[in-house]
């Protein structure tokens, strides 16, 4: 089964790919680096709780979604 490579989004074959899913070694360890610099983070909020995930963007994005489906 072909997929897109999440960095440089050309096809890779996704069975016997020891990248998955990348294409290669090379966006692997690209990937890896922004995780590892803080390029990418998981947003969080602070509550009196303790720390959760701030999701309410990703809700506000799935709603917008569903209701462009629905129209």
């Amino acid at each position: 089964m072909a997929r897109r490579c999440p960095l440089c989004r050309n096809e890779t074959n996704w069975e016997d790919n020891p990248w998955r899913p990348f294409c290669s070694e090379r966006c692997q360890m690209i990937d890896l680096g922004r995780w590892a610099t803080e390029e990418y983070r998981v947003p969080l909020m602070e509550t009196p709780e303790g720390l959760l995930a701030d999701l309410s963007h990703e809700l506000d994005r799935e709603t917008s979604i569903d209701e462009q489906a629905n129209s």
